[in-house]
């Protein structure tokens, strides 16, 4: 029999029906990376399921979570690390954890394959980080097992979606492209930096177009930019681009 271990968690539809949202936050040299960003989408989606009265309240709501997490990490000193805060209607927590990217995982890059589930992109929770994401986790598990890094989620209409953590990136000469919002993912916090900094164009990817395309990686906010060496049956070769802009990212 397992040791159960009683939390100050207040049940509510969080905890019995996963009505609820979680931002997980890199934190490098005891600095939040994309603070502003991650709360704000947190904000968002906290307004969408009624946690947060109104949009005034939201604004101070997020100068207080800030200030929470300055005084954890004061508290906390982290060099490499993961801040994760969770939100319901009754309850809000913030935890920590190392960040388990090893070196060696950017210099062979992950190995990708599609997983039997869909994306419904119909579903607003789709686009929002919620605590439905039993899929994500038990396929990423099944993936790990089966020998490869993350599965690639299609939606109903057999278009590429995101990963079970990650958003999808591909490059064809040196132009960028990634999957439209309207296939169904989550807009991660890389994924946004990307967009705002390069020419990327969003667009429908199918399967079989992936091998079209030169290159692939996936970001996500605690691995940055990962290189793909395999999707499918289909291997990458050819790192060019990705690399550049992994450089860039690591050196802002």
């Amino acid at each position: 029999m397992s040791n159960l271990t009683l939390t100050s968690l207040t049940p509510d539809d969080g905890y019995w029906f996963g009505l609820g949202v979680f931002e997980t936050i890199w934190v490098k040299q005891n600095t939040s990376v994309f603070l502003d960003e991650h709360l704000n989408r947190l904000k968002k989606s906290a307004l969408f399921l009624g946690f947060l009265p109104d949009k005034t309240s939201a604004s101070q709501w997020i100068s207080i979570r800030k200030q929470e997490i300055l005084d954890y990490l004061k508290e906390n000193p982290t060099e490499n690390g993961v801040l994760k805060l969770t939100l319901s209607d009754k309850n809000l927590s913030l935890t920590s954890r190392k960040n388990t990217y090893t070196k060696e995982q950017y210099e062979k890059g992950f190995a990708l394959d599609y997983s039997k589930i869909l994306r419904n992109e119909t579903s607003p929770f789709t686009y929002m980080k919620t605590l439905n994401y039993a899929d994500n986790i038990l396929e990423k598990r099944l993936a790990k097992q089966r020998g490869y890094d993350e599965p690639i989620f299609l939606n109903t209409k057999g278009e590429l979606s995101e990963g079970a953590t990650t958003n999808l990136f591909f490059v064809s000469g040196k132009k960028l492209f990634t999957p439209a919002l309207s296939c169904g993912l989550l807009d991660g916090i890389l994924r946004q930096y990307l967009l705002k900094n390069y020419q990327v164009e969003e667009c429908i990817i199918k399967p079989e177009q992936v091998s079209d395309f030169d290159e692939m990686f996936v970001t996500n906010s605690l691995l940055g930019i990962m290189p793909i060496c395999r999707l499918g049956e289909h291997k990458f070769t050819r790192r060019t681009i990705t690399n550049q802009l992994m450089q860039t990212y690591s050196e802002i």
